[in-house]
């Protein structure tokens, strides 16, 4: 695995790459508060059973704006649900790739599904990890605004938590996620800063701010629907709820849809590396 980064007009965007550089790129998006680390257990069983795929393709998983490595938007600026879809159109008309697959976990498996709708041309394939559809406002949309909008209002700068060494900003992670301790410490690894009286978060505190604005279901709905690409869903067998919510909803909108169900949680790619592996040769092959 090689470090890259992607020196974009605003900001930049770190990623960790496997594979043939002078070969067709899968792009692997990670959830949100995550980052690149969470496709590293994939990464290696790649490499470990599908050698001969790493010489037909180049993975690279970004580390989203405020995410990891990379930087946090400017001061003036929010994290947008549509903008995680710009940043995807920078990388690809930054690096001038004709076409990508996308492997996307969580909401960077959503950002895939709006992104492709709207660039059928430059989507090859599709695989979703536990994310199908979007999020799509159930509420009246003034409240979602004035929620969202609100967010964005303190009384002081939010601060992020303090611990007092990487053992305890692994357990604070498995606390709040059904993240068994290996992949919480690749996770947090990525994730964390040395500071005064031990360890924080390098994530941006704004990504916690609540969304002012969703799509409706029927806008969600017909996003799924051009989508013309083959798309792959892999579903934790202890996995969201709202998952297996979403595939009622959309899945019958999906013009080429496979799912599969693989054993673990929400990150089943983390937990069930050589399973999803298998799928993964299976669908670019």
């Amino acid at each position: 695995m090689r470090d890259i980064n992607f020196e974009l007009a605003d900001k930049t965007i770190s990623a960790v790459a496997i594979g043939n550089e002078d070969k067709p790129v899968v792009l692997c998006l990670h959830g949100w508060l995550d980052n690149a680390a969470s496709f590293f257990p994939l990464f290696k069983q790649l490499q470990q059973d599908f050698p001969q795929l790493l010489e037909r393709y180049q993975f690279i998983a970004i580390d989203w704006p405020g995410h990891g490595l990379s930087t946090h938007r400017s001061i003036d600026a929010h994290y947008h649900f549509i903008d995680w879809c710009y940043d995807l159109l920078q990388i690809i008309e930054h690096k001038q790739w004709q076409k990508v697959s996308i492997i996307g976990h969580s909401m960077g498996g959503m950002v895939a599904n709006a992104f492709t709708s709207a660039f059928n041309d430059k989507v090859d394939k599709l695989m979703l990890i536990e994310a199908i559809g979007l999020l799509t406002e159930s509420e009246n949309p003034s409240k979602q605004l004035r929620k969202g909008l609100q967010s964005r209002i303190k009384k002081a700068p939010r601060k992020l938590n303090v611990h007092k060494n990487l053992d305890a900003a692994i357990q604070a992670r498995m606390n709040v996620s059904d993240l068994p301790n290996s992949a919480a410490e690749l996770i947090v690894k990525r994730g964390i800063i040395e500071v005064e009286n031990g360890v924080s978060w390098r994530s941006d505190p704004r990504l916690r701010n609540t969304s002012p604005q969703r799509f409706s279901l029927k806008q969600a709905i017909q996003v799924v629907a051009n989508i013309h690409c083959p798309v792959t869903l892999i579903v934790g067998s202890s996995g969201f709820d709202m998952v297996q919510t979403g595939i009622k909803v959309f899945a019958e909108h999906i013009n080429d849809f496979n799912c599969f169900t693989i054993e673990g949680g929400h990150h089943p790619h983390m937990e069930s590396s050589g399973k999803t592996a298998e799928l993964v040769n299976n669908l670019l092959k």
